[in-house]
């Protein structure tokens, strides 16, 4: 399938927001809008993005049907995911990848959205964003950390063209990167594929299974124990999607506040030991995930990651002029 890519934003355009998977925090998305609107968009809505359905946003046929209408709005520019949650998995059969196919817009998202990445990078062809969903980035109280903003501007944003017109490469500005370490060296390119380690693995075995082979996998997890970040990798690992890929990057494996954490050595030496002996590069602590820092990844883009010297690269640009 030939490679689709949308056209950058520009200021002015107008961003479609749906809510395709978990209920939203009103104060919040009032918030993430409000910001949006000040950097000089325009926000359109459908339906009702506040109403909740036990712990789904609504029912499926309502998501699908609203996911499906701003892809189809000729008003909009993007498609913005409100937040993630659960219940994307189940939208998958009900989605029109021709009709995203024949729209090609920006799509942002991160955590449960992992499924639509997925799907419709392999159904429509379209390049994806994985970044920060509006709930969790613009909409927090405190503002959204420069180098996540930087990011996704640089990714989406026909502001950047001058910068994109070959690729980027992730620099990091004002961030500790000091968490990226190579598990194995190398340097490996490939169409970037991936996201939720877990949404990944809920995936397996049915018409939307993540395809690897040759390309630069990317995984990342919130609130997981070390015995099931154990029993994922070994399905992954024992389904060949591991061995396949051409290299990969790790995200942040991170927990909330509230919760007990996993040791950082813990996950570390489990990492270790299923990536250590695959012979791709692998490269660990890359700042996207659900922790502070969530710089956004093109999915579907051609990019290379150089373990040896901790090196993340977009090759290409990710939207059209």
């Amino acid at each position: 399938m030939n490679l689709i890519k949308p056209k950058a934003l520009r200021r002015g355009d107008t961003i479609g927001v749906v809510a395709p998977a978990g209920p939203v925090e009103r104060e919040r998305i009032d918030r993430a809008l409000e910001r949006v609107c000040q950097r000089g968009f325009r926000i359109k809505t459908y339906g009702d993005i506040y109403r909740r359905t036990d712990y789904l946003a609504s029912d499926d046929a309502t998501r699908a049907d609203e996911l499906m209408a701003a892809f189809a709005d000729s008003e909009t520019s993007a498609v913005w995911c409100a937040r993630g949650g659960y219940g994307v998995v189940r939208l998958l059969q009900r989605i029109d990848f021709e009709l995203i196919r024949c729209n090609p817009k920006v799509f942002i998202g991160f955590s449960d959205i992992t499924a639509l990445h997925i799907a419709i990078q392999q159904r429509a062809g379209l390049v994806t964003f994985h970044g920060p969903n509006l709930q969790d980035g613009f909409g927090k109280p405190d503002d959204m950390p420069a180098a996540n903003e930087a990011a996704l501007w640089r990714a989406v944003s026909a502001d950047e063209q001058s910068a994109l017109d070959a690729g980027y490469t992730f620099d990091f500005p004002n961030l500790d990167s000091s968490e990226m370490r190579p598990i194995t060296t190398g340097i490996a390119s490939g169409r970037l594929t991936g996201g939720n380690l877990a949404v990944i693995c809920g995936l397996m075995g049915t018409p939307f299974e993540i395809e690897t082979a040759g390309r630069i996998l990317f995984l990342e997890d919130v609130s997981e124990r070390l015995y099931r970040i154990d029993r994922y990798l070994a399905q992954l690992s024992l389904a060949g999607k591991l061995q396949s890929a051409a290299g990969i990057l790790l995200g942040t494996f991170s927990y909330e506040d509230s919760e007990p954490a996993e040791s950082h050595a813990a996950i570390t030496a489990l990492l270790d030991e299923y990536l250590g002996w695959l012979g791709i590069p692998v490269i660990s602590g890359f700042p996207s995930g659900h922790a502070q820092y969530n710089l956004t990844l093109p999915m579907g883009a051609l990019v290379e990651i150089d373990a040896n010297s901790g090196c993340v690269k977009v090759l290409e640009n990710p939207v059209s002029p």
